[in-house]
């Protein structure tokens, strides 16, 4: 069987036993801050054990993307080395939200691994929590598994629940004990069953993870029960698939030999079995999956992920002679392989494709001289150890992730001194730590039990009841005046901020009470309502009226339609390609981030933005309509960034122009959103643009403010408005041409000083020694004067300084017959060092910059010394 058929396998097998399927989940958790990225089959469904998600579905199955390469779950260095390590795999699951529990579990789990895939039964062995008795019997006495083929593992980690048979998603969280699957691959394989003290050899392999989720551990250690016991499983399907298809390593099933082929291929390597060959393979699929879902190379977050991963499959290709770009090359590839399983691959092809050349061209030009200096390094290490001082410098200055250079410090049988990086880094570090959200507490966030209905579609203002109050996180009966708290209503027509649109603002008010509502927020199914008690009080149980504020609601409405129809028209000028990468529409503009390879023209905005317009006086009705998934999919229907949908969508369709899944509130017909202004157009990361545009009355705001200051602009010209570009063409050319009669008088001025100058050298030794600090000198007529100079003195070394609004400008200049005991540039940096800056040049010139002009002065009253112990 191959790959895909055992993907396509698994599924149809749960389907038939009544489990939905589920399209795999993006690689960025959504709504999760305790996870990097999706490491597990059962992290969309996170929210369902928990009982805060209910889905149409309490039986679901996938085929989960996955990435560990990163924070708690880091496999990177291990990529490449052993038979299944990955940063990027796919985990099969099936799972149940409080249906059924163990026995149907672990008897589906025995009916797929030997009916449908027709392992041998004597090549399986299980493991069970030591405590969990149910889970045993079912396998001794239900599936009648051998007694003796049957593992008790209990807390092998040092603390209670610590087991390598209780399973959780972190720190804090869904948990329970699991039971494992392994698959014995023979005696001729060193190692031996789980729970031994061989178990670490490669014989007997785990395959499936079946988890029995019982429990929510808080942060202090305490296990609350779920509200539902339930089932999450998890195999992955490189494991699975080596062992159907007869191979020992992931790396030899079909999919990893197709790439690896291809990539030997574009190197013009034979040797299939090399081990780099495995790290580009691995690498293509979790940087590629990775981009698909937005993320972008970058120094910080998952973009630093994706970079670090970027740059060790690069740095293998070159080991192994890759001239120019290979990697993004591989793309197709990958799409070759997974694009029919992942449609959204092929459709993005060229995005990856562009991110990846742009990634792999900034790197190519510091590999090498960051490998000169990592090797000049490992040819006089001392104790086996690169410094780490060396390690920084390749990390601060090339670009170089430390984990690249650990890997090559392996392959050469080195260690490193990571507590002198740790040192130089210190700074660096606090600052991404200050920077990154990653490790939250998933229970510090506010969940609550409410379910409020969303009306707002129809009315802004209406009758509402009152169904809970909250102080910070603490529930009460009454808001008094003064009070900050929140607010949740069983039904409202106040919006939630989702999909890009900023909640509602407005009032809350009856009975001489007034509640101010900032903001609108989803807190699971409750819709709360955030403020401050304006005056009066409510309680728990008020009748009330809600009031949106209309004017804010309408100004958002209209950014928010005029997204979509920004969308589509970039699809329509730039391509298929562009998708969505995030949105922000409030009352003042709108901020569309999309895919794009390269920045848009003028003449691409100016088309966008007539269209744009067109579609708006062509004044198309704006419908609604809610639908399944499918339903949507065969309209046509694009889905939003950063979105999360259910079963049933809402499709908005503005025309056949613009057909997208969308729950925010809109205008009636397209007429509505007035005039549409593109205000700016920039990049935001590799391959990710950014467009800001404003509507309605502030675009005729901008407009008329643009006429105003083109007439301003023709006053102080004295001309009209509309010959404003003939008069600044005209007084542009005159500037050039007394910018050049300057810079002739300021080389005329710096010659006459040179000729004052050279009288003031010092002869040392035969040498004549020149430094001054000059005035009323233009920092570009430094390295004319200093040639003069030199010419001049014959055999001299000579030093200047510039002073300037707190800049310093120096040069130096060594005649050629004495470079060999001076060189301007270790001169020069001397200098420099002293007045805060750095710089360098060629052994008889050397120029730099600082910006410590009081330490001048003094830092040219070393250079004499400095020259005597060099010429001595």
């Amino acid at each position: 069987m191959t790959t895909n058929d055992i993907r396509k396998t698994f599924l149809e097998f749960f389907e038939q036993k009544g489990h939905k399927i589920v399209d795999s989940a993006p690689l960025i958790p959504a709504n999760d801050p305790t996870l990097l990225f999706t490491n597990a089959g059962m992290v969309p469904f996170k929210d369902c054990f928990l009982g805060i998600d209910k889905r149409s579905y309490t039986r679901a199955t996938s085929s989960q993307t996955c990435v560990r390469a990163g924070g708690k779950h880091n496999d990177l260095e291990n990529v490449g080395y052993t038979a299944r390590h990955h940063t990027f795999f796919e985990m099969l699951g099936n799972f149940s939200f409080g249906d059924y529990f163990k026995k149907e579990a672990i008897g589906y789990c025995w009916e797929l691994l030997t009916e449908v895939f027709e392992l041998p039964k004597e090549k399986l062995w299980v493991t069970v929590y030591a405590e969990d008795d149910e889970a045993y019997d079912i396998w001794a006495k239900d599936i009648g598994f051998p007694e003796d083929r049957i593992s008790r593992i209990g807390d092998n980690k040092g603390e209670r629940y610590a087991s390598d048979n209780f399973w959780a998603m972190g720190d804090t969280g869904p948990c329970g004990p699991c039971s494992e699957v392994f698959y014995d691959h023979g005696e001729h394989i060193w190692g031996g069953p789980p729970g031994t003290p061989e178990e670490d050899g490669d014989r007997f392999i785990e395959i499936w993870n079946l988890v029995f989720m019982q429990y929510n551990r808080h942060k202090d250690g305490t296990m609350e029960p779920l509200p539902k016991p339930s089932v999450d499983t998890g195999m992955g399907l490189e494991r699975i698939s080596a062992i159907l298809q007869g191979v020992h390593s992931n790396y030899e099933i079909d999919t990893f030999q197709y790439l690896i082929k291809q990539a030997a291929d574009l190197l013009k390597v034979k040797d299939l079995d090399n081990k780099s060959l495995r790290v580009i393979a691995d690498h293509i699929r979790s940087c590629s999956f990775l981009i698909l879902d937005g993320i972008v190379p970058s120094n910080e977050g998952r973009g630093y992920v994706l970079r670090r991963i970027t740059r060790r499959a690069i740095r293998h290709g070159h080991q192994l002679g890759a001239k120019g770009e290979f990697f993004s090359k591989l793309v197709q590839a990958l799409v070759d392989t997974m694009g029919d399983a992942y449609p959204a691959l092929k459709a993005q092809q060229s995005i990856i494709e562009g991110v990846l050349a742009k990634e792999e061209a900034a790197f190519a030009k510091t590999l090498d001289k960051g490998m000169q200096i990592l090797e000049a390094d490992m040819a006089n290490v001392k104790d086996k150890t690169i410094s780490g001082e060396t390690v920084f410098k390749l990390y601060d200055t090339y670009g170089f992730p430390q984990d690249l250079t650990a890997d090559i410090a392996r392959e050469k049988d080195l260690e490193i001194d990571w507590e002198g990086f740790e040192k130089a880094m210190e700074e660096q570090r606090q600052r991404a730590r200050a920077s990154s959200n990653f490790g939250v507490d998933y229970n510090d966030s506010l969940t609550l039990e409410e379910v409020s209905k969303f009306t707002g579609y129809d009315y802004l203002s209406q009758q509402v009841k009152v169904i809970k109050l909250l102080k910070g996180d603490q529930a009460v009966d009454t808001l008094e005046e003064g009070d900050k708290g929140i607010v949740i209503l069983e039904k409202t027509p106040f919006y939630a901020e989702s999909g890009g649109q900023v909640g509602d603002k407005g009032y809350l008010y009856g009975c001489g009470a007034n509640f101010v509502v900032e903001d609108t927020q989803n807190i699971g199914d409750a819709i709360a309502h955030i403020g401050y008690m304006d005056k009066g009080s409510i309680s728990s149980d008020s009748e009330l009226n809600a009031n949106v504020d209309g004017g804010l609601r309408q100004s958002t409405m209209r950014n928010h339609s005029a997204t979509h129809l920004l969308h589509a028209a970039l699809r329509e000028v730039l391509g298929s390609h562009v998708q969505q990468k995030g949105s922000l529409n409030d009352p003042e503009r709108l901020r569309f981030d999309f895919s794009n390879p390269e920045a848009v023209s003028r003449e691409e905005l100016a088309t966008v933005e007539r269209m744009v317009n067109e579609k708006i006086f062509e004044n198309h009705p704006v419908e609604a309509a809610v639908m399944s998934m499918d339903e949507a999919k065969e309209q046509g229907a694009m889905a939003l960034f950063g979105e999360k949908y259910g079963d049933e969508v809402r499709v908005l369709t503005m025309s056949p122009f613009s057909v997208e899944l969308c729950g925010g509130t809109h205008v009636k017909r397209t007429g509505d959103i007035g005039p549409f202004k593109i205000v700016s157009e920039t990049g935001i990361a590799a391959g990710i643009r950014r467009i800001e545009a404003i509507t309605g009355e502030r675009a005729v705001a901008w407009m008329q403010q643009s006429e105003e200051k083109l007439h301003n602009l023709g006053k102080l010209l004295k001309s009209e408005p509309s010959q404003s570009v003939e008069k600044v063409e005209q007084l542009l050319d005159k500037s050039k041409q007394l910018e050049k009669q300057i810079q002739q008088l300021q080389s005329k001025l710096a010659s006459s000083q040179g000729s004052d100058l050279a009288s003031n050298a010092e002869d040392i030794n035969g040498v004549k020694l020149l430094v001054s600090k000059l005035e009323g000198v233009e920092p570009k007529a430094l390295r004319d004067l200093q040639d003069q100079l030199k010419n001049k003195l014959g055999s001299s070394i000579v030093v200047l300084g510039i002073a300037s609004d707190d800049k310093v400008s120096l040069i130096a200049g060594v005649s050629k017959d004495l470079t060999s005991k001076v060189r301007a540039g270790d001169l020069i940096k001397m200098v420099a060092e002293q007045v805060g800056g750095k710089g360098g040049g060629r052994p008889d010139m050397a120029q730099a910059g600082g910006k410590d002009a009081d330490a001048l002065p003094s830092a040219l009253n070393s250079v004499k010394p400095w020259v005597l112990e060099k010429l001595s």
